[in-house]
């Protein structure tokens, strides 16, 4: 697979810092091959029209955010938009699904911008708009007023139902539409704003709109519903919606808990109802969230949608299932991975040569066995761990020092204070004197 320098870069620097790269994964997949028809199948399922609810589960460090960002980039290649929110309950409540709309809308990405992806979104929707009404030759293009109604009556006809659900939607977007006309560059982009969710817009920009109020919990899904018409409209297929981390619903308090879980439970109803066209729903959490007393067991409803038998060998498992599993790390796909990260920064120096001689599979798979040991052995949590090593400790000095030699100079050592929480609780040992391992 051909992958630019840049890429290979910003891959490397996301592993040295110990993170999920935010591009470029089909060079680091492992042991998602069996997902690949599956996903696909669902993409042109909602590029059709249609809507699919997934849910990832996974123990810490199987790879949950790194799958949702494969199958992200999956989707942009097909011209999806892509938003991936993190549930917490401070910033993203999922109770509150106003919230997650303004972070949705926040992180909303297309295949050619990376970020902040709605006012040219919007923009190339009324663009469409203008040439599908000049297409009918019955507006003179110089005639501006008659353009702008023109635009505005076949606007409000594609979104047909949100205009009935939530008429401020359309308002607003003429109001956009009216003030970039007029040259108040401010007013429109407070109105964008509005509708992306932001709260503490100014008074004047709403009456402006003759709109009142932020968006709320109910309003944010018809606001969804418009988002997505604009989308198609535009030219992309669908939205892939991500979000990560569910599992955090765990550990907030009872009424919250309950709340979200049920936020949760209408999502999937509104998404099999048909009310999203175009919308690719995904979940990540822990088999402790979907199976444990404090997670989706405590609403009946949502257990029984989500509900799929793992009882089976995980080699049969239903990839077309509304829940599939992630089969975590191996020590085979472990040293898979690390050879995959050591071929793809050979190929972004120019000491190649020394780094696949240095850093062959032999001295991978011992770094592999080194950084589990500190682990408890639990090879399941040690990928973050164990690339950032990789590449921060050993790759990075083999590249810039021409006497070093990672057998004879380097020695792990994993310190408490680069753990997470998880980690930090299956470190087995005390210090690396405690590990007699030859490195």
């Amino acid at each position: 697979m051909g992958i630019s320098q840049q890429r290979r870069q910003d891959i490397l620097d996301a592993l040295r810092r110990g993170t999920v790269p935010q591009y470029g994964l089909d060079a680091l997949a492992v042991g998602l091959q069996s997902f690949e028809h599956a996903f696909d199948e669902e993409l042109s399922k909602v590029a059709r029209g249609g809507a699919v609810f997934k849910a990832i589960r996974g123990e810490y460090g199987s790879g949950k955010t790194f799958a949702s960002r494969w199958l992200r980039e999956r989707a942009h290649k097909l011209g999806f938009a892509c938003a991936e929110v993190q549930i917490s309950e401070t910033e993203t409540p999922l109770h509150r699904l106003e919230t997650v709309y303004r972070r949705l809308m926040e992180r909303l990405t297309t295949p050619d911008t990376p970020s902040g992806a709605f006012r040219n979104i919007v923009e190339s929707w009324f663009y469409t708009l203008e040439e599908d009404v000049l297409s009918q030759e019955e507006i003179d293009p110089d005639d501006v007023d008659s353009l702008v109604a023109a635009t505005d009556a076949l606007m409000e006809k594609r979104l047909g139902e949100v205009v009935r659900s939530a008429p401020a939607f359309a308002l607003t977007l003429r109001a956009y539409r009216k003030a970039l006309v007029e040259g108040e560059d401010e007013i429109a982009d407070g109105l964008l704003a509005w509708m992306a969710g932001q709260p503490n817009i100014s008074a004047a920009i709403k009456r402006y709109a003759k709109i009142k109020g932020d968006i709320d919990h109910f309003g944010a899904l018809s606001f969804l519903q418009g988002v997505l018409t604009i989308l198609k409209d535009s030219g992309h297929p669908g939205l892939l919606l991500v979000l990560d981390e569910v599992e955090t619903l765990q550990r907030m308090r009872g009424d919250v808990r309950d709340k979200s879980l049920n936020a949760l439970r209408q999502l999937m109803d509104e998404v099999d109802s048909g009310r999203f066209p175009g919308l690719y729903l995904v979940i990540t959490g822990t088999p402790a969230f979907f199976d444990g007393p404090m997670g989706v067991q405590r609403l009946a409803p949502l257990a029984q949608r989500l509900a799929v038998d793992f009882a089976t060998d995980v080699r049969f498992d239903n990839p077309r299932a509304v829940q599939i599993r992630l089969k975590g790390f191996n020590r085979e796909s472990l040293e898979e991975v690390g050879a995959k990260v050591r071929d793809l920064y050979a190929k972004n120096t120019a000491a190649t040569e020394r780094i696949e001689t240095l850093a062959d599979n032999n001295y991978i798979a011992d770094l592999a066995n080194a950084v589990t040991g500190n682990l408890g052995g639990k090879v399941g949590i040690a990928p973050r761990i164990f690339l950032k090593k990789l590449v921060g400790e050993v790759l990075d000095r083999i590249d810039q020092f021409d006497d070093f030699f990672p057998r004879e100079h380097y020695a792990l050592t994993i310190s408490d204070t680069e753990l997470t929480d998880v980690e930090r609780a299956s470190k087995s040992a005390g210090s690396v004197d405690d590990i007699e391992l030859d490195l």
